[in-house]
């Protein structure tokens, strides 16, 4: 499973032989592999404006390109605003809050995102093809389909340290512009050009996972909440910067904290951990039908909606199982 950080040659740019090469070193004589761009069709009309766009099938014969569009910017983040005005109104009416759920359409967001990492992840498991993922960027919607489609398909990444290690490596260290994007509080009204909610959005698509496989992941939703939290605003420097050499020029590891060594301590991890958990080696298949997913009360309405009972039936199944 591979990442394109940077557009392909279009028709209209001038051949990239190390691309065509590389890509080519990749794949065995007769076999495949598949391109899956996530870039919307205006995107890929802009870009093909200035020189890039869609790559040419007659330079990369042996790979067959899918096109499945994920917003990543303004788009998202307007969504992701009208989500949170309707969950923040307690006097809709049934009809008004469903009329306004739908019209956010961030749980199509949700489907959208689930489905094209189902896509990667069959061509990766049932085809037994290279699968190179393709955005505009590069460090947004393409990390969001690759660490989704590592969820679905390595139980590793499924335990809590094999988690822990795909978001440093799929979303920190591959570059993911945390400060661009989360410059502001998730619920504020502002609308920053650069701001767009993709790593909230992974984790809603994690949250969905572990709702329809209960068993399958180590963590619970207090870790995706706590997540969320540090990514918007942190005592920790793990989200800090836009990429790596911001980290290293800001020197973030040397002058403050890991979240991650805070969240393993052994007091800490406990309160993560998900009581129901036993270790699953198959590849998880979720259901991406629209009755399947659901809007994730525990994040989206968490300030509205009383988590006692919840958070001590929670106490009650790790009572139960520990005394087994």
């Amino acid at each position: 499973l591979l990442r394109s950080s940077q557009p392909l040659p279009g028709p209209n740019r001038r051949r990239c032989r190390e691309d065509e090469q590389l890509l080519g070193t990749i794949l065995d004589e007769g076999d495949r592999g598949f391109i899956i761009d996530t870039r919307s069709a205006q995107a890929a009309k802009q870009a093909r404006m200035s020189g890039g766009g869609t790559e040419t099938k007659s330079s990369y014969p042996q790979w067959r390109r899918l096109h499945r569009a994920l917003e990543r910017g303004r788009p998202l983040q307007e969504s992701f605003i009208r989500l949170v005005e309707a969950c923040s109104d307690p006097s809709l009416s049934m009809d008004r809050w469903l009329s306004r759920l739908e019209s956010s359409r961030w749980l199509s967001h949700v489907k959208a995102a689930l489905s094209t990492a189902c896509l990667a992840a069959q061509c990766l498991d049932r085809e037994d093809s290279n699968v190179l993922v393709h955005g505009a960027e590069g460090t947004d919607t393409t990390l969001l389909v690759t660490a989704l489609a590592h969820l679905i398909l390595d139980p590793s990444c499924r335990t809590l340290s094999g988690f822990q290690g795909l978001l440093q490596r799929e979303w920190i260290e591959a570059g993911h512009p945390f400060h661009l994007r989360c410059a502001r509080s998730a619920s504020s009204h502002g609308r920053g050009k650069q701001e767009a909610p993709l790593f909230l959005l992974f984790l809603d698509c994690v949250w969905q996972l572990s709702r329809q496989f209960p068993f399958s992941l180590e963590f619970g939703e207090q870790l995706l909440l706590t997540l969320f939290d540090n990514a918007y605003a942190s005592a920790y420097g793990t989200f800090l910067c836009n990429n790596e050499r911001e980290r290293s020029l800001c020197k973030v590891k040397e002058s403050t904290h890991s979240l991650w060594a805070w969240l393993n301590q052994p007091e800490e991890k406990q309160k993560y951990l998900n009581p129901l958990y036993s270790h699953n080696p198959l590849v998880i298949w979720p259901s991406v039908e629209p009755q399947s997913i659901q809007l994730w009360q525990g994040l989206f309405l968490r300030w509205i909606r009383p988590s006692q009972h919840l958070d001590e039936a929670w106490v009650e199944i790790q009572r139960l199982v520990e005394g087994k």
